[in-house]
């Protein structure tokens, strides 16, 4: 069986851990997943998930996207250095006022987010030129179309990819090669978790009052209401990303959530861009009321039919 090597980044939770658990798992076994972390001693969730995949269609392996050398030594552990498909999920946020943010830290996110898929196609780019074969799957976000408050660096690191992986698309098409930027809008995983208690801790002193205020009483206010509105699941996101990563032609791009698209669909209708940031600052402080209400009328539609979240399956699996 002439199995793709998929090569995959931040597996230890959330999309990755999807991601690899479900592509192991492919019922015609077309792929062995190489899926990697930072530390494996927080491989545990993956190795449950993974079940009878594991030492099959699935193997472990050690992979820091900030250290050149942990790239290479992980790539150079692969069967010829070959590897099919890469999927570059490894990433962090950052949410809250700039003014309460170190340089360091936002260095760490464009780092890990920005730097760390430079690093891995680096590594990997050239021996997919030279057998002019090969999918470079990027997990992006919508922020990397549409900023969002609260959200700058982060959306920086993610505007960074999409401008990096949509230059690189061109040369791409010359060695036979496939770049996919998957964007999801908001997930429910640990990661964003953990991104909302960093935020709960962020030091305000820095920032005026009307920031501050801004950011308690309306950002992270909202935050767990969107995502339980708008959110999809990690396995959601990884049932798009196999669809994506099987077909003959895959798109350049693909939001996951089709709730979401309507706001990013504004930046495309005005030149200007002044549409979705006059939209944007009307929801946030000028209709709560109305922006409340549209989520709670979302989160019915929602509760009534789940498809809204999902995509159908490759009917040849």
């Amino acid at each position: 069986m002439n199995q793709k090597v998929v090569l995959i980044t931040g597996c230890s939770s959330g999309i990755g851990l999807a991601l690899a658990a479900r592509i192991a798992k492919d019922e015609k076994k077309r792929f062995m997943v190489y899926a990697t972390m930072r530390n494996v001693s927080k491989g545990e969730a993956l190795v449950e998930a993974a079940g009878r995949a594991l030492g099959r269609t699935l193997e472990i392996k050690q992979l820091d996207v900030c250290d050149e050398d942990s790239i290479k030594a992980c790539v150079d552990s692969l069967p010829e250095r070959r590897v099919d498909i890469l999927i570059s999920n490894a990433g962090m946020g950052l949410i809250g006022p700039i003014e309460c943010q170190s340089i360091d830290e936002m260095k760490t996110v464009m780092d890990t987010n920005f730097f760390g898929l430079v690093r891995l196609l680096k590594e990997v780019l050239p021996d997919m030129k030279r057998r002019k074969k090969g999918h470079i799957v990027v997990i992006s976000s919508v922020m990397g179309i549409q900023g969002i408050l609260f959200n700058d660096v982060y959306a920086a690191s993610k505007f960074a990819v999409e401008g990096f992986c949509e230059s690189l698309a061109v040369q791409a098409l010359r060695f036979n090669l496939n770049i996919s930027l998957i964007e999801p809008g908001p997930v429910i995983t640990e990661f964003e978790r953990k991104v909302y208690d960093e935020g709960l801790k962020t030091d305000l002193s820095k920032a005026d009052p009307v920031t501050a205020d801004i950011f308690l009483n309306i950002y992270l206010k909202n935050y767990k209401q969107i995502f339980e509105t708008l959110g999809q699941t990690a396995e959601d996101v990884a049932e798009h990303t196999l669809k994506i990563m099987t077909m003959e032609d895959p798109p350049f791009r693909h939001q996951t959530n089709t709730l979401y698209t309507p706001m990013t669909t504004l930046k495309y209708a005005d030149p200007n861009g002044d549409l979705p940031i006059d939209t944007f600052y009307k929801m946030v402080f000028e209709h709560d009321k109305v922006f409340n209400a549209s989520l709670n009328f979302i989160k019915l539609l929602c509760w009534r039919s789940r498809k809204s979240f999902t995509i159908e399956k490759d009917k040849s699996n």
